[in-house]
């Protein structure tokens, strides 16, 4: 049985006991967790939790510890953490305040902003370009509800869709559904460049939101927090985490074996020089 609240095992304590460690992941969040041409979850996220997985063996001396991987979307996946269906969501999730009610998260591997993809063509540079236009984002996002704020404090008279996912959002924009699709600009760049016509599409337009991505896992259990915070700081600190960076954001990844060319920005060196939990959002 897997736990399903504070009151249950612990997820070290249900390990040492024989059960699998189950590990999120996403279809579409390209570099951090989706599906390869196998249907097989790779990605940033996917690797560091393989990891995280490691130091789990080692703690409860689980040596044929099972990882199961399942798969959520962001409007599930909170849910299932919160349920204790999933022990890490493996992806690319903003943590924040109103998250941290419910779930807990460890330290950051990823720091971005919103910004917005569009038609090669288009004019639209700045999200003020879109009044009276079609914006999409997708369902259960944080950049979803930065644009509802946005278009609600200023306006901007801007139409906003809601796309299931972030490969439908992508399609919108190339079919001229909507004019441009918020998301962090992380995902855009990877979603834009395993599109059959990657030059048909391009990034722009300032931050909205600053989005600090980490590794979900269940609110109530200390003990396996303590591990997975401690094995993040290791991997940081002893920079094992940087070949891992290297291998997806500056390398060809799959499916289409194109690199997103995305050195570690500024903002993530700084962040990373003393590595923590603690996000001010």
């Amino acid at each position: 049985m897997l736990a399903t609240g504070g009151a249950s095992a612990g997820v070290l304590e249900r390990v040492a006991a024989g059960g699998a460690l189950v590990v999120a992941h996403r279809e579409s969040s390209i570099p951090f967790s989706y599906l390869d041409g196998k249907k097989e979850a790779v990605g940033y996220a996917v690797d560091l939790c393989l990891k995280l997985a490691e130091a789990v063996r080692k703690k409860t001396g689980a040596k044929n510890m099972p990882v199961e991987f399942l798969q959520v979307t962001p409007a599930n996946r909170i849910a299932m953490v919160e349920a204790g269906k999933a022990d890490l969501e493996c992806g690319s999730t903003t943590n924040n305040a109103e998250r941290r009610q419910k779930v807990a998260f460890t330290i950051p591997h990823f720091i971005t902003g919103a910004r917005m993809l569009v038609r090669t063509e288009s004019k639209v540079e700045r999200i003020e370009d879109l009044n009276g236009k079609k914006l999409v984002s997708t369902k259960g996002t944080t950049p979803l509800k930065a644009a509802e704020q946005a278009n609600r404090e200023r306006l901007m008279n801007i139409t906003i869709l809601e796309a299931p996912d972030h490969a439908r959002a992508v399609e919108m924009v190339e079919k001229g559904e909507a004019d441009a699709f918020v998301m962090d600009d992380v995902l855009l760049y990877g979603l834009a460049a395993n599109r059959a016509k990657p030059e048909a599409l391009k990034v722009v337009g300032k931050f909205l939101t600053t989005e600090p991505l980490a590794i979900m896992l269940p609110k109530n259990d200390p003990e396996f927090k303590k591990l997975i915070d401690e094995e993040m700081r290791r991997l940081i600190v002893s920079k094992e985490i940087q070949p891992i960076y290297d291998k997806w954001f500056l390398k060809p990844i799959p499916p289409n074996d194109k690199p997103l060319n995305l050195p570690v920005s500024y903002l993530l060196k700084d962040f990373w020089k003393y590595p923590s939990d603690f996000v001010p959002f």
